[in-house]
């Protein structure tokens, strides 16, 4: 039994991991916070009536330090650079599912997010939580980067083939779409159910934050620089990512080989479910889980591979359990579906 923080609690993402903490048999939730909201959890959120009797409040460094073995840090983009330093000074474990430690170069990470990055040392030896790919980091880690949700989506779906036959990769174009859970809860007139409903539109086309941490990710995998295109879609959804990404490769697709290819990369995943050819994942099918459900589609050089998740869960609160379970040596589906 490990004693648990939750910082960020009146977010989607906060209220996920709670939702999913309760339920967890090896947790115990000991501490709670958020930014400016306070009080009672079940008047934060009505759904915990009867099942939990902390109270929120600011974030108090010497409480949470003194209550837990390991906190999430649920805070928005350059507000954990606030919160962890003190944490690891304190010699606790974090889950940080905020950007602030997923790009490893500060400048990229200024770039795109604004503000300049005041924990280099920190930055250094965070691990990528995609377990997938980082399993074994994941392990000994003190600091997990929880991935984004468009980059899990995206480098599951890709991770096979950047693995293999990343030289015949011509041009990799991600068409994604997004509930509008993954914007937050913030008020913003975007956002509002009246501008939402019955519409559909992109934003931040070819400008999207998410952008560089799919490039770094498959760069590595790839062994050479890879620069996506990136374009992202709100759909008029509460939860869920679809992506459609479009390969373009120098010579023709063989799509039983692929296919192959990709039910072998993923045989041991507990997570990942590669469709039979012919087969297309749907959102519905992964809301209220943690699986990501790939699809694959080829013509002539151009091969479709098809990718959805549910944006608070694998692509944020669920996989965040997902790597503290590993982080203790608890079973890597404990508390999750």
């Amino acid at each position: 039994m490990i004693n648990v923080g939750i910082i960020g609690i009146s977010g989607y993402t906060g209220k996920m991991l709670l939702k999913i903490l309760l339920q967890h048999p090896q947790v115990r939730i000991t501490y709670i916070a958020a930014g400016t909201t306070k009080g009672k959890v079940e008047d934060i959120h009505p759904e915990f009536t009867g099942q939990i009797q902390l109270e929120c409040d600011e974030f108090d460094l010497a409480k949470a330090g003194s209550l837990c073995d390991l906190v999430f840090v649920a805070v928005p983009h350059t507000k954990s650079l606030e919160i962890t330093p003190g944490l690891l000074k304190a010699k606790k474990r974090i889950v940080d599912l905020s950007a602030d430690y997923r790009i490893k170069k500060s400048n990229v990470y200024e770039k795109w997010y604004g503000v300049a990055h005041n924990d280099p040392a920190s930055l250094a030896k965070a691990v990528y939580g995609l377990p997938e790919l980082y399993r074994e980091d994941i392990k000994k880690a003190e600091l997990i980067a929880n991935p984004g949700c468009y980059p899990t989506a995206a480098i599951l779906a890709l991770a096979p083939l950047l693995s293999s036959d990343n030289k015949n990769i011509t041009s990799i174009t991600i068409d994604a779409k997004s509930g509008v859970s993954g914007a937050g809860r913030k008020a913003a007139l975007g956002l509002h159910f009246c501008e939402v409903n019955e519409n559909f539109k992109a934003y931040k086309v070819l400008e999207h934050q998410h952008t560089p941490e799919i490039n770094q990710c498959l760069s590595l995998l790839a062994g050479n620089v890879v620069d996506v295109n990136f374009v992202a879609h709100l759909l008029p959804l509460n939860q869920g990512i679809y992506e459609t990404i479009y390969v373009q490769l120098k010579k023709e697709v063989v799509l039983s080989k692929v296919y192959q290819l990709y039910k072998k990369f993923y045989k041991t995943e507990k997570f990942v479910r590669v469709l039979p050819l012919g087969q297309q994942p749907e959102i519905k099918n992964v809301v209220g889980t943690n699986f990501c459900d790939i699809g694959l589609a080829a013509k002539g050089n151009l091969l479709v591979i098809t990718s959805t998740i549910d944006n608070l869960i694998k692509g944020a609160s669920g996989q965040a359990v997902q790597n503290m379970n590993i982080m203790y040596g608890f079973k890597e589906n404990t508390g999750l579906i």
